[in-house]
């Protein structure tokens, strides 16, 4: 990495900003998964700050048991306090105590770069509500709710239990909500869901921001698929759609790339060209104001085939964007983006396709 990182220095020259680290992260035998998502992760700035942030205050406060959080931020602060500005860290005890947390990511096979971000929210989450000395008397009486794309906590006898908001909420947490109307009374029914990313179906030559609309769109339930309507009380036709009611601070995109096929009983790679805007307008949204947005991040999955295969990340950091492929770290021109789009043709050589796209909210500035 020397040669490599000094080559970067070089890229750069006095255009490095000025207490910025890039550091490729070492890969211990199939962790690319994790690498490209935590290098995602530390170029969001806000979760950067605020991890950084917890850990100084919990730093001066009693030992606690080691757990993923303490990991992750011990992992942010070696990598912003080094005196380098780039070079190559060992993620070593993080990966350690991710495996030892959770058997799926144990083995040497192919993990998903996704599977792995919800269940680090989730954890971190988790953690901090655990943490929280108003959750204790809560947690004894009730069980933690798992936040992505689950529905949000229950009245309890008519009163609103207020959630603890973490700061992993406030940056990543967007609230949908499902309306469903029935079609021979109007009444509509509402249900408030919150998600930490959406996971979006794809088409060959789509586009964000139509596979946000697919998303969106209304879907007529009849049929067997007839909704309990509370007022007719009885099934009727109705129809349901999905809107954004409060769009996150960083929004987080899946592409469904993997998906079954029944006919071949496994999963395949869809290598559908979706091509994803460096700035993005969430037009569908409650409040029915535009919500703009910068994509920031990119997490590649390399290869084929759902089972094998490889992660990198691309990263804006200061107006410049960063390749980063475990262990090397070099610059890209903002124009190579658009090669990870994905392909029109159903056979191309090219297999690098964006998987995860963070986004953050243009808004965020201002009222943070």
């Amino acid at each position: 990495m020397g040669a490599a990182g000094s080559k970067l220095e070089k890229a750069l020259g006095d255009q490095f900003p000025e207490g910025e680290r890039y550091f490729g992260l070492e890969n211990f035998g199939n962790t690319c998964y994790c690498n490209s998502v935590l290098q995602a992760l530390y170029f969001c700035v806000p979760f950067r700050e605020q991890l950084l942030e917890y850990y100084s205050n919990y730093k001066n406060g009693a030992d606690a048991e080691e757990n993923l959080l303490i990991c992750l931020a011990d992992l942010f602060t070696q990598i912003s306090s080094q005196k380098k500005k780039t070079g190559v860290i060992a993620p070593k005890r993080f990966v350690q105590r991710l495996k030892k947390q959770n058997e799926l990511f144990r083995s040497y096979m192919h993990q998903d770069a996704h599977e792995f971000l919800n269940f680090l929210l989730n954890e971190l989450v988790d953690i901090l509500e655990k943490e929280a000395p108003t959750a204790k008397n809560e947690a004894e009486t009730s069980p933690p709710e798992k936040v992505a794309n689950g529905p949000m906590n229950p009245q309890a006898n008519g009163v609103q239990k207020e959630p603890l908001v973490t700061w992993v909420h406030k940056n990543f947490q967007g609230i949908l909500t499902n309306e469903t109307r029935c079609l021979r009374c109007e009444t509509v029914t509402a249900r408030d869901e919150t998600f930490f990313d959406l996971s979006l179906d794809i088409e060959q030559n789509s586009s964000i921001t139509s596979c946000l609309k697919n998303f969106s769109s209304t879907e007529t339930l009849n049929a067997e698929d007839k909704f309990f309507c509370d007022k007719c009380c009885s099934l009727q036709e109705a129809q349901k759609r999905m809107k954004i009611k409060k769009p996150p601070h960083i929004l987080v995109i899946h592409l469904k790339r993997f998906k079954y096929i029944e006919q071949l009983g496994r999963y395949k790679k869809l290598s559908y060209r979706v091509v994803f805007p460096l700035e993005l307008k969430l037009s569908n949204t409650v409040e029915d104001a535009d919500s703009e947005y910068s994509l920031f991040a990119v997490v590649v999955h390399v290869g084929s085939g759902p089972n094998h295969g490889h992660y990198v990340s691309l990263v804006k950091s200061h107006n410049h964007w960063l390749f980063f492929d475990d262990e090397n770290v070099e610059m890209i021109d903002e124009s190579a983006v658009q090669t990870f789009f994905g392909s029109a043709q159903e056979y191309s050589s090219n297999t690098d396709h964006g998987y995860i796209l963070f986004y953050e909210s243009l808004g965020a500035n201002k009222n943070s």
